[in-house]
């Protein structure tokens, strides 16, 4: 998807995850749930997942299918040949003629049988190919219009779980499992009924083995095991999340020491997973090995001989009659050892069944009708009206809020922590949709604006950069792919990252993690380059320099103040002394508007926004008494921002001034050259304030 400010992750509220799992009706009224309705209610779940995910290649399937039942009678027919062999040759006087003419139908036939199962595998191989070809671009194209926020409740781990992991689990399940099945079936059918022609009674003695391998394998997929199972899966993406943090972090945790503490984060994550795969695996070797024994070659020659022996004895068959209970019967069970070696794969299939099931189920962004809408608004005036959402349903975050932006103007949003301000700002780009009421831009409601045009309209900065592995120019394009070199040069000039790309090896053509290594603040400069390649009217800013590194801090600044000039600005403000220039400011309190105005209206109120100003205030006094200097701690006090046109002061630093929007305290460094629409409060004044 094309966004103003590339591609981005968010972070998930807290509450989500707190309350990610349901206890279910028997849990909330404290009593045990009902587990065997639980496991049957998963059962179909997934059988229903499994039907569904499988509809495209259903009738392929069922073809090879039907060859494999083919070939399953070959392979039984050549020891029936041979069992007939056997007879004429112990005959009193034996054909060789027609000795000779069953051997050679049995090399046919088993030739024939070679032919169709290596049809039906291929077959089955190529179906699952462009099936997992197809269904990744299904997934693909689902996930450009799943809401932006579903990306922030999931790591990238998990997003690549989906799109590689589970679609690769599915392959057993499409290429095998119901060839597996349908020949684990055919063979015992065949041969039973064969055999019962010969001896019934020797041929109930036969279905032991099998009785005892069907009991062990419900055994090994019981729904203990599953949840076995669903508890290794989860150390396993504990585990990969701890490889990624630690290798990406290694150089910060060396560079403070902390390179112990990692790698135990890291050997505590293997060591968990070891256990859990210790605890999926044990309780199972033992069933398998049962399992593996009643049907090997060896136990069923001896469960035959022994009743055979037995029924000779009591003169219930001739002795020739156990030659084909030899021949035939002894592979009765090999033909189901499949079953149990694909267990494992066939749960894990199915478990990747019901998760991609359920993420085709995730609910979809409106595509956006693209009417018009009223014109009754200014063009560009963005309303909230009476908004309410909440991550669930039975806790809402938002309650009715009612607000305007107008265009060209900056808007800081302040409150406590966990009252709103990043779920409000995270509305405006629709990464989510509201619960009730509406978002308007220029009078059209924002959920009947297709997405492109959204995210031409309206930008945004967050603190996490996501750049996509491809060159410079590749995630400059992001925003614009019809951008020439002057135009993405224009953009990194003035994100002021033009100089950092030419000292690359390749410049624009380098390759981000490959020869273009970014710091922090690097990686921000070329964010915001990207979203100024968008040129979008309105722009969203929450922390933008929350990773600069000191050496580009000021860079990020300067290249802030060229993104927001001129443009409707929502900023998340989390140091108040930054904020008091802009326009108006929304104090939000439990999702509710509490009150708004500019600083000065709302200093002299006394409210919310006073007391929070109070311990911002006491906390800058705090570092101030740590060992900041005075002559910075009066420019830290200094920052501020303004919709209107800045004041000529030998002092003020605009450009500081509007990249404090993101948080960022501003340092007293001289531009030299102004920024429409910001400027730097006199040095002291917030101290003053503070004082007052």
């Amino acid at each position: 998807m094309k966004v103003g400010g590339g591609l981005m992750t968010v972070e998930s509220p807290p509450a989500v995850e707190a309350h990610a799992i349901d206890p279910g009706p028997a849990a909330a009224d404290g009593g045990v749930p009902d587990e065997k309705a639980a496991a049957k209610a998963r059962r179909r779940r997934e059988a229903a997942a499994r039907k569904e995910i499988l509809a495209p290649v259903s009738g392929a399937l069922t073809i090879a299918g039907v060859v494999v039942a083919l070939a399953s009678v070959c392979s039984v027919a050549p020891f029936l040949l041979i069992v007939s062999a056997c007879r004429e040759l112990l005959a009193n006087s034996p054909d060789t003629d027609r000795v000779w003419r069953l051997l050679s139908l049995a090399v046919l036939v088993l030739v024939v049988r070679a032919m169709l199962q290596a049809a039906a595998l291929t077959w089955s191989h190529a179906v699952d190919a462009r099936y997992q070809l197809s269904l990744r671009r299904a997934l693909a194209d689902k996930l450009t219009r799943v809401p932006l926020g579903w990306f922030g409740a999931r790591s990238s781990s998990e997003v690549k779980k989906y799109l590689q992991d589970d679609v690769e689990a599915l392959h057993y399940l499409v290429a095998h499992a119901r060839l597996d099945f349908i020949g684990s079936v055919t063979v015992p059918l065949v041969t039973l009924v064969y055999l019962a022609t010969v001896d019934w009674r020797l041929t109930l003695v036969l279905l032991l083995p099998l009785v005892i391998y069907a009991l062990c394998m419900r055994a090994m997929l019981d729904e203990p095991g599953r949840e076995r199972l669903s508890a290794y899966n989860a150390a396993e993406q504990r585990t990969r999340v701890a490889t990624v943090e630690f290798v990406d972090g290694i150089q910060v945790v060396r560079a403070f020491g902390r390179a112990g503490k990692a790698h135990s984060e890291f050997r505590a994550a293997v060591a968990a997973q070891t256990e859990r795969l210790r605890r999926l695996k044990m309780p199972v070797m033992t069933v398998q090995s049962v399992s593996d024994t009643v049907v090997s070659p060896v136990f069923v020659m001896l469960l035959v001989v022994v009743a055979g022996l037995a029924g000779v004895g009591l003169d219930w068959l001739e002795p020739l009659d156990l030659l084909p209970f030899l021949l035939v019967g002894l592979g009765l069970g090999s033909s189901l050892l499949g079953l149990g070696y694909g267990a494992q794969a066939l749960r894990t299939a199915g478990d990747a069944a019901l998760r991609l099931h359920e993420l085709q189920q995730t609910a979809e962004l409106s595509t956006g009708s693209g009417e018009s809408g009223t014109r009754e608004s200014p063009a560009g005036l963005i309303r909230f009206e009476d908004v309410s959402f909440g991550y669930r349903a039975d806790h809402r975050v938002l309650r009715g809020l009612d607000l305007e932006l107008a265009p060209g103007t900056m808007t800081a949003l302040v409150g406590p922590s966990g009252s709103g301000k990043s779920t409000l700002a995270k509305l405006l780009p629709r990464f989510y949709d509201v619960d009730s009421g509406r978002i308007t831009i220029g009078g059209r409601d924002i959920r009947d604006i297709p997405s492109e045009e959204l995210y031409r309209t309206v930008g945004f900065v967050f603190q996490d950069v996501r750049l996509i592995r491809g060159s410079i120019a590749d995630n400059l394009r992001l925003a614009r792919p019809d951008a020439d070199a002057a135009a993405l040069e224009r953009a990194a000039r003035a994100a002021r990252i033009h100089d950092r790309i030419l000292a690359l090896p390749r410049g624009y053509d380098s390759e981000i993690g490959v020869d273009a290594i970014l710091s922090g603040g690097e990686a921000q400069r070329l964010s915001i380059a990207r979203t100024l390649l968008a040129d979008t009217p309105i722009l969203v800013l929450d922390e933008a320099t929350a990773f600069a590194d000191p050496e580009s801090e000021a860079a990020v600044q300067d290249a802030l103040a060229e993104l927001v000039a001129g443009r409707t600005v929502l900023v998340i403000a989390h140091r108040l002394h930054t904020i008091t220039g802009v326009d108006r400011i929304l104090v939000l309190e439990h999702g509710t508007l509490v009150e708004q105005g500019d600083h000065a209206s709302l200093h002299a109120a006394g409210g919310l926004y006073q007391q929070l100003w109070e311990v911002n205030a006491a906390a800058l006094e705090t570092v101030a008494g740590v060992g900041v200097g005075e002559g910075r701690n009066a420019d830290t006090g200094a920052g501020g921002l303004s919709g209107t046109a800045p004041r000529n002061s030998a002092d003020s630093a605009p450009g500081r001034a509007g990249a404090a929007s993101a948080g960022i305290q501003p340092v007293a460094v001289d531009l030299g050259r102004e920024h429409a629409g910001m400027t730097s409060e006199t040095p002291g004044v917030a101290d003053e304030e503070a004082k007052r």
